[in-house]
Parts: structure tokens; sequence; C-alpha cells
């Protein structure tokens, strides 16, 4: 059992501290002979690898984690602008909305072969809620319960989670509120808490479900109580966090002149669509949803790209002076954009003196508006090529990057595989914990 309460605190301290908003897309799972293809490289990479002695300081823990993460973003990045299965990049196709701020969408399928790729009409009546608890408003500075162990479970997603905390002597609503609110958002359990303040300067705990629609064995999200508590009880009371302000809703709206209803703002239609409804329509006005055309999407796709690139490159920037061997992957990347650097600029892709790409949008457009508009984004393609090669190489071993100092070099044809060694980083996080 303390085996697993460490990696649970671990895995939180990782998805709340370094994971970008600790949120997973599509493009974190992979197939087997992907992840095999990942383990292959591992093993090639360090067979020869000397042996070294890490630098373990908080700062490089730090660094070699969000490197990896930043590399994992940005590759992420390429994917969603990439089709499935296609071998050129930047070619998914773009959805255009007549009013985005109702609903816009995403193509996640394949043309078909007579390139019919069907139209939408959509009217929102109301969208999908969350299920939110809104507890009582106190006095900040005082505290009415006694000093113990409490506990209260919550009830969120079919299981049954049991939060125990001390209140002790000089503990106040506001102190404990805040801790609650900590201890219920990183446990990540599809619930999130936070403390709101009123006009008076009282403080109440709000509660808030990660998913939205009802539920069908019930109508809400999540139960809080104190009923079964192992620990003291009175806390779910005398805060008041079961108290449901609102109540979980589905969506609705009309799809084509068919009324539909989803638990979800996001969700997918006829496996071509994602659809994400952002707000209501007015009454009897609908958006219409449809696919913009080859260039128009190509520009699209450069957009988020530089995008994600741009953020890659001011991460690994961000660690320049405290870690100097980040200055080997800022070359290296610079590197690989002076290749294009005259390509680039010729579509309106200007290489900036820190290595970021500005977008020039104007000249951009241009580009798109020429009669040789796919022959002149070849460049980008090649560019993104080689980044996307970079950064496969960064997220298998971001300790490349570290501060290092080598111990021994291994006896060349005599060497053995050490597939782990590029996990040294994960070592790191548990090394605090275990």
């Amino acid at each position: 059992m303390a085996d697993i309460a460490a990696l649970n605190t671990v895995y939180n301290h990782f998805m709340t501290t370094y994971a970008p908003n600790g949120i997973n897309t599509k493009y974190d799972t992979h197939k087997k002979s992907e992840l095999r293809g990942v383990y292959n490289s591992i093993v090639k990479l360090n067979k020869d690898a000397p042996l070294f002695l890490l630098d373990t300081s908080d700062e490089a823990k730090e660094f070699a984690v969000n490197l990896k993460e930043g590399a994992r973003s940005l590759k992420n990045v390429i994917s969603s602008v990439s089709s499935e299965g296609d071998e050129s990049l930047l070619s998914k196709k773009s959805v255009s909305s007549s009013d985005e701020s109702v609903v816009t969408a995403d193509f996640i399928g394949n043309i078909s072969e007579d390139g019919e790729i069907p139209s939408l009409e959509i009217e929102v009546k109301s969208l999908a809620k969350n299920q939110v608890n809104m507890g009582k408003f106190l006095p900040q500075d005082e505290m009415e319960l006694q000093p113990g162990t409490y506990s209260f479970d919550i009830r969120s997603r079919d299981t049954d989670y049991e939060f125990q905390f001390n209140i002790n002597e000089g503990d106040t609503n506001r102190t404990i509120q805040e801790k609650l609110a900590r201890l219920i958002t990183k446990s990540n359990i599809g619930v999130k808490a936070s403390t709101i303040t009123d006009d008076n300067g009282n403080m109440a705990l709000r509660l808030e479900s990660d998913d939205t629609g009802s539920r069908e064995e019930s109508d809400l999200q999540f139960l809080v109580s104190d009923e079964k508590s192992s620990k003291q009880t009175g806390t779910v009371e005398y805060f008041g966090i079961n108290n449901v302000d609102t109540l979980p809703a589905n969506s609705s709206f009309i799809l084509n002149g068919e009324e539909r209803s989803t638990a979800s703002n996001r969700f997918t239609i006829d496996k071509i669509f994602e659809i994400s409804l952002n707000g209501v329509s007015k009454e009897g006005e609908s958006a219409s949803i449809g696919l913009k055309t080859d260039v128009e999407s190509l520009t699209d796709n450069i957009s988020n790209l530089i995008e994600g690139y741009n953020s890659f490159m001011n991460k690994a920037a961000a660690y320049l002076d405290s870690q100097p061997y980040s200055n080997r992957l800022m070359r290296e990347m610079n590197s690989i954009s002076s290749l294009y650097k005259d390509n680039l600029s010729s579509i309106g892709l200007n290489i900036a003196d820190n290595g970021t790409i500005e977008l020039n949008k104007d000249a951009l457009a241009n580009t798109a508006q020429g009669d040789d508009a796919l022959q002149r984004f070849a460049s980008i393609r090649s560019f993104t090529s080689s980044v996307l090669d970079k950064v496969n190489k960064v997220s298998i071993d971001p300790m490349a990057y570290t501060q290092k100092t080598v111990v021994a070099y291994k006896n060349p044809g005599k060497s053995f595989t050490s597939p782990y060694v590029t996990s040294n980083y994960s070592g790191m996080m548990f090394s605090s914990y275990c």
C-alpha cells in the first residue's frame, strides 16, 4: 500500500506540475508496433552509450521533464495537422464554420472515392453543463470545528475516493478550504475545487465536475458524503460541499433538421467531423460546417505548426541560463531552420534571432493565392519532417541535453544493452518520494 501511495503521489506531482494542462490527447495513444519501435530506438541508442553521473538538482529534474513534455507537445501538434495514413505532412483538411462562437469542427475522416463530404447545419439550443456544488460562505479567520483528523468521501466516475486531512490549532476556514481545494483538484478524480470570496470577505468551496451531462444511473456526476467516514465527520455539513448548485445537463441541438442530444459539448459525427459546441444559437439561426480548400487547409496547418514550434523553442530557451547544455538543443534546432531559411522566408515564414519563426500572414496569404501554392509550400513540409525527427530524438533521450559527467566508456564490440538509461529523468522524479 505504501508503494501505491508513493506512486500516486509521483503521478499527481507530474500531472499537476509538468504535464501541460494535465491533459492527454488521442495522439498520446500508440499502436504496439509504434511502442516496439520506440523501445528498439532506445536499445540502439544505449548500446554504446557511456556511463555517466547526472546533475540531480531540482532545476535539472524540472528541465529534463519539461524538455520531454515540450517535445511531446510539438510532436502532437505536428500529428494534429497531418492526416492519418498520409505520407505527406501538414495534409489534414481544415473545416470552416459560419459562426465559430456557436460551433467549430475538425475533420477526422478520410476523403471518399467520389470526394463527397457532407455539409452540416447545426442550431444549438443549449450546451451540456457540468455539475457544480457550492459550499457555505464562512468567515475566513474563524473555525468552529475542533482540532483532529477528519475525512469525507467523493463518489466520481463510479469510484469512491476518501479524503483525509487534519485540522490543527490555529487553522482557519480559509486555510482548510484552500487545503481541500488543492487536495481535491490534484487528486485527478474528475472533480476540480476552488475557493470563492463574496463581497463581505467570506469564503466558500466550489466543486465542479470535469465531465458534463447526466449519467445514466444518476443525474449527478459526483456525490460528497461523510456518512461512512473512517475518521471524524462533520466537515461536509460544515463547509456545505454537498450542496448542488447546478445540475449536470446534456446538450440540445438540431443537426440537419433532426433534434439531437449529447452528454458532452465535444463529439463526433459519422467518424468524419469532431464537433465542438461553443455557444447557443440565435433563435432560428444555424451554423454551417464544411471543408476548406486544400490551400486554405494547408495555410491553417502551417499557422498551427508555427505556434507549436515557437512554444517549444521558448520553453527550451527559458533554461539557457540555468542549464548550459540547453544551448546544444538550440543550436541543433537553429541548424535545421537555417537549412530552409530562404525557402521559408519566401512564403512568409521568417527565422528570428532567437530561433523562433515569425509568421507574415500577408505574405503567406499571397503565397496561398498563387497557382503554384502547393509546390511553393513543399519546403515547409520538408522542414516539418526534419523537426519531427529531432523532437522524436529529444523525446526518447531528453537527458542528452542535461549536464552530466562521463564515468566510463563501454568496451567497443563487447557492450551490452541498457535500454532504460534514457529514462533517468523518471527516476529523478521518484527519488524525492521513495
